[in-house]
């Protein structure tokens, strides 16, 4: 399938998705890896890992129209070598993300929605938030909790972040699509994002800049 989405969603922001349906072969024969780039694939054990990775950098040559090596800091916070974008990248089971910005800060979180969820929602919901009991949209609900609070630790650089402790989102009604606000209290000090989330299958997909 390959790229399904590349579209400027807010300003410079540009958001991209990839539909994995290539083989292994098929992505790597798309790309001119040099040889510490090959090393890292082929460690990996996992074949869907490797899919993955591979696809996260064939999204990024095809939208910025050129071949741009994609590192990672200490904290594996990923950069561009090209120093144009900054980028943050989300996969889940065949969909690959990524949020591209000149100018801002990026977080971006996409997940395939299983029926488990619930099972964990003690370990990343506080008692501030609001989770709907109708059984039709508590399962979804869950996830953009959970999404919106992967893509606020993402653009905070992963620093003194606990999910239930750290982060809070606002009671939100949930829809298909909508605008969220999320907080981050950490040591660092308070701050408000604004979140945007939306749906594609059984996939939720959001993202913040600042």
């Amino acid at each position: 399938m390959g790229l399904i989405y590349n579209r400027i969603v807010e300003d410079d922001c540009i958001l991209g998705i990839w539909e994995i349906e290539e083989s292994y072969e098929e992505l790597l024969s798309q790309l001119q890896l040099n040889g510490e780039d090959l090393e890292t694939v082929e460690r990996f054990g996992n074949y869907q890992r490797k899919l993955e990775w591979l696809s996260v950098r064939v999204l990024v040559n095809q939208i910025l129209n050129k071949p741009c090596r994609i590192v990672y800091n200490e904290t594996r916070k990923p950069f561009l070598d090209c120093n144009t974008f900054r980028i943050s990248i989300s996969h889940s089971h065949k969909l690959t993300s990524i949020l591209l910005s000149r100018n801002y800060k990026v977080g971006i979180d996409l997940e395939y929605m299983s029926h488990q969820i619930h099972r964990v929602a003690h370990k990343f919901i506080n008692e501030k938030e609001y989770i709907t009991s109708d059984n039709a949209l508590q399962r979804l609900h869950l996830y953009i909790h959970w999404c919106a609070k992967e893509a606020l630790y993402k653009i905070c650089d992963k620093q003194d972040i606990n999910f239930k402790q750290n982060l809070t989102i606002l009671p939100f009604n949930v829809e298909k699509e909508g605008i969220i606000v999320g907080h981050v209290d950490n040591r660092f000090g308070h701050d408000e994002y604004l979140l945007h989330y939306t749906t594609y299958d059984d996939y939720v997909i959001v993202w913040c800049k600042k």
